[in-house]
């Protein structure tokens, strides 16, 4: 009784919204919740995704590195926006999927699952090879993580065109419980949360979280723990990086150990930062010049593995 007492303390702490059944207070003219504003890769998708540019065919051009780049859960591509200007300054193309079910409406974000999240990695990783891409590596930020790590471990694309994986603040143990919540309380009592925004956040990211998409993420985390500590396997042919900062409030430090124990190899790196995938600065109301220059170190840690 007390453990569930605890949960219901924890539901009131954390959710700012409770509302049984019923749409959020949308605004249109702002929220990416909303119909009228749509991330900008649906219309344009070549200022994004390399596969969807007019190739030349150059050979030399199809040597050249690629990284592949799958943001945050309620996030959309504008979480890579900064690290796809710095590494296309040095010469590396970088292809910034939309995560499936993101970048639409409310609606679309409710009913997308995990699997759906994860389907436009695989298709641009996909058609790249088949483009003739042969220097391809990811990086997967908090919920990009474990998809990417799901993905390999469970065969679903040909790895040998990959050659690295890197990973920030990956999110394998939520810092937030309630994600272990979510299932049990599902729409008699949380309907959505409402996650706070700077306003250069506003319009990227949704503002609303439908229980359905935690429900969503907390069997994905699940799922990617079991197969970490089971017999499922990361290609070794991949080199895998994480980065995770020591106090990040999303994504529980304890998920490196848990990555480790299943890739052994992995090279895992603990930052001094508070900013939840602290390599995303841009919309943020509050930076450091430390975090500024730890920003800058890892896009170049990350250069100098794939150049």
């Amino acid at each position: 009784m007390r453990k569930y007492l605890m949960g219901w303390v924890l539901l009131s702490l954390l959710c700012s919204c409770q509302k049984e059944g019923k749409i959020p207070p949308i605004n249109d003219k702002v929220d990416l919740d909303g119909p009228l504003i749509n991330d900008t890769s649906l219309l344009y998708p070549e200022r994004f995704l390399l596969s969807a540019r007019a190739s030349t065919g150059n050979p030399l051009e199809l040597l050249k590195p690629v990284i592949i780049t799958a943001h945050g859960y309620s996030a959309s591509n504008f979480e890579w926006l900064e690290f796809s200007e710095y590494l296309q300054s040095k010469g590396v193309n970088v292809s910034r999927v939309l995560l499936g079910g993101h970048g639409r409406d409310y609606a679309d974000f409710k009913k997308a699952t995990w699997h759906d999240w994860q389907v436009p990695i695989i298709e641009e990783y996909n058609k790249l090879v088949a483009q003739g891409y042969r220097n391809i590596s990811m990086a997967g930020s908090s919920t990009g993580g474990p998809l990417l790590l799901e993905m390999l471990m469970s065969k679903r694309i040909d790895v040998s065109q990959l050659k690295n994986v890197f990973l920030i603040d990956p999110i394998v143990i939520p810092s937030n419980k309630i994600l272990t919540l979510a299932p049990v309380v599902g729409g008699t009592v949380l309907d959505y949360t409402t996650s706070e925004l700077d306003k250069g956040e506003e319009g990227y990211w949704y503002k609303y979280r439908p229980q359905e998409s935690l429900r969503q993420l907390n069997t994905l985390t699940q799922h990617v723990r079991k197969q970490l500590e089971g017999e499922a396997t990361f290609p070794s042919t991949v080199k895998l990086y994480v980065w995770h900062d020591n106090a990040d409030g999303a994504a529980d430090p304890g998920g490196s150990a848990a990555i480790l124990k299943g890739v052994p190899d992995a090279t895992v790196t603990v930052v001094t930062s508070n900013l939840h995938v602290f390599t995303r600065l841009k919309g943020r109301s509050q930076t450091t010049a430390a975090d500024y220059e730890l920003q800058t170190k890892t896009f170049n840690e990350i250069y100098e593995k794939v150049k």
